[in-house]
């Protein structure tokens, strides 16, 4: 079971058509078929068709859903193999070269493997699968009404990393801290410390670029009741550990008077 999904389907046609799921949609659409032409040599026209049920541009990565989608469904319909890993770069090389959005390879990597990841994302780039069975009781929550394209955060964010600004490389440093931590406490079992980690996260954050003052409201909230909370991209959205099961309606119920919509995540594996 997926609790959110993306799914394309590609057919022949007299002359090219895609059929984004939503406004916006099609700029990515047409990335991804410029791409998949440049990488594979077809031409003929076609019909690109995009469904989603992922909420857009709450920091779901609903964008590059639609995009992994895209380029599975041209791979399979012309008998074009990526393999995953590559099939995360190409959908990256989509959205920042074919369509100027500012991304990281997160999102992509994630989707494309479809499991739970601890990434290292410096100059080695290695990713390491962990067991989701390890997953204590989590929760997601998102505002849509604080929907917003990330891209322009990113690209600030990136403009000033190139620069080398100070605060910035500092508080990288100490983010990738906070995932290493958070990925041996995983391992270990220690949801106290795993909580920890995803609370950090939320307040370097905070001075690293601007966040919405709703979004920090949510978490304060979800830390009411016990519960960690960060943000997940850059739009109105957060995740955490649960402090038990038994806290789940509390939480959903406060979160639910913000105007939020929740799901506690089905985990597979």
């Amino acid at each position: 079971m997926r609790d959110f999904a993306a799914s394309a389907q590609v057919t022949s046609a007299s002359r090219d058509r895609l059929v984004p799921p939503g406004p916006g949609g099609e700029i990515l659409l047409a990335g991804a078929v410029r791409r998949f032409r440049a990488l594979s040599g077809y031409e003929e026209p076609l019909e690109l068709r995009v469904t989603t049920t992922v909420p857009r541009e709450v920091g779901l990565g609903g964008s590059s859903a639609i995009v992994i989608a895209a380029l599975r469904a041209l791979s399979a319909a012309h008998d074009v193999e990526l393999a995953v890993d590559d099939l995360a770069r190409v959908a990256l090389a989509v959205e920042v070269e074919e369509c100027g959005i500012a991304a990281g390879l997160q999102d992509r990597i994630v989707q494309a493997r479809e499991g739970l990841l601890f990434m290292d994302c410096g100059p080695t780039g290695t990713f390491e699968e962990l067991d989701p069975a390890r997953l204590p009781a989590l929760y997601l929550a998102w505002l849509p009404a604080a929907a917003a394209p990330s891209g322009v955060v990113h690209a600030e964010l990136r403009q000033r990393h190139a620069a080398g600004d100070p605060d910035v490389l500092a508080a990288l440093s100490e983010l990738a801290g906070l995932a290493t931590g958070a990925r041996d406490a995983l391992v270990a079992g220690d949801r106290t410390e795993l909580a920890r980690c995803i609370d950090g996260s939320l307040e370097l954050r905070r001075r690293l670029m601007p966040v919405d003052r709703r979004l920090t409201d949510l978490a304060r909230v979800a830390r009411s009741v016990g519960a960690s909370a960060n943000s997940t991209g850059s739009g109105g959205a957060i995740v955490g550990v649960l402090p038990s099961e038994e806290q789940w309606p509390l939480l959903s119920e406060r979160l639910h008077a913000a105007g939020c919509a929740t799901l506690r995540p089905t985990v597979v594996g």
